[in-house]
């Protein structure tokens, strides 16, 4: 279930606050908010020296449980273009329903990407519209990806934390493309006088991005063991491109924990699919990550869902820590 987000009266309740109280976006000429670091990411490639980007999620914090400060807040109703994704933080969820924002100047990722549902067992499926469309991506440069893997153990234990739509796209770098572009669609609508500048910024990423997919389908290939066990339910993406089974301890937030039971049919399919490696992550406590590997005598590795950077990944960017998991997960899994 989407949780409710406080916001302080104060912030309700003083308009001057608005008006008065950002973090300097005026001063620094024209300014994207975005609300967790995949979507700087984006915006910082595509927009260039044009704009400024603020992220609400700071580096180190978990953006699951991120809170708004009033001067966010503030910021996320004077920027010139806010870039989130639904049902990902309850607490910009808040404040872009309650910024009085013009048309085309907030951009929703969850509209530009098919994502994953998640259902009461946890499976992730397709995404599809009324019509039935399925989704499979096969864009202009020839890229096929069957998007239709589901989790065939059903370890979500938290389905419905987000609307029962999983957010974590951009550990598809296929989807990461469509996002690249939509934002370069966006700001040359918002800004037209640079508008070649983010055509050609997108085209840049988009190359990169098109590379890196190359780098994962190749090293992928011919793994031995094709589940991952991860800290929480952030990779079902990752493994719907690549033909792997996630099988996460906790649900799609890090804080929902499994039960005694759940741990007990994870342990026991560890053992028995020959897993080596229990993944743990950078902004989560591994500490129940290890009792499964203590329990299964598998070790320990991190898997970074790049939610946000932290001290130890402060000289990294997106590329680069999709290239260390694909290490890890070659490591762990054996693959040739």
């Amino acid at each position: 279930m989407r949780r409710t987000a406080l916001i302080a009266p104060a912030i309700l309740l003083s308009p001057l606050l608005v008006a008065c109280g950002s973090s300097g976006s005026a001063d620094a000429g024209p300014t994207v908010v975005t609300s967790a670091y995949p979507f700087q990411f984006l915006v910082e490639r595509v927009a260039g020296d044009h704009y400024a980007v603020e992220n609400l999620t700071r580096p180190g914090g978990e953006p699951h449980d991120l809170e708004l400060t009033p001067r966010q807040v503030a910021d996320v109703q004077s920027a010139d273009l806010v870039v989130y994704v639904d049902a990902f933080q309850a607490a910009v969820d808040a404040a872009v329903d309650q910024a009085d924002r013009a048309e085309g100047t907030t951009l929703d990722l969850a509209g530009v990407v098919d994502l994953l549902e998640a259902d009461d067992e946890g499976h992730d499926h397709d995404h599809a519209d009324d019509e039935g469309h399925d989704h499979d991506h096969a864009d202009d440069e020839g890229h096929d990806h069957d998007h239709d893997h589901a989790d065939d153990e059903g370890h979500d234990h938290d389905g419905h934390d987000h609307g029962g739509v999983d957010p974590h796209f951009w550990l598809d770098p296929h989807r990461m493309e469509l996002a690249a572009r939509s934002i370069g669609d966006t700001l040359a609508e918002l800004d037209p006088d640079h508008a070649d500048d983010y055509d050609a910024n997108a085209a840049a990423l988009v190359s990169d991005l098109q590379a890196l997919d190359a780098e994962y389908t190749v090293g992928l290939q011919t793994c031995e063991i094709r589940t991952i066990v991860t800290a929480h339910a952030a990779f079902a993406y990752l493994a719907d491109a690549y033909d792997l089974t996630q099988v996460p301890i906790a649900g799609l937030e890090p804080s929902a924990e499994p039960t005694s039971a759940q741990l007990a049919e994870i342990s026991d399919l560890v053992t028995s699919q020959g897993v080596t490696t229990i993944f743990t992550e950078q902004l989560v406590d591994p500490a129940v990550a290890e009792t499964v590997a203590s329990t299964t005598g598998a070790t320990t590795a991190i898997l970074d869902p790049i939610e946000g950077l932290s001290d130890a990944t402060a000289d990294q960017d997106y590329l680069s820590l999709m290239r260390t998991n694909l290490d890890a997960i070659r490591e762990a899994n054996r693959c040739q």
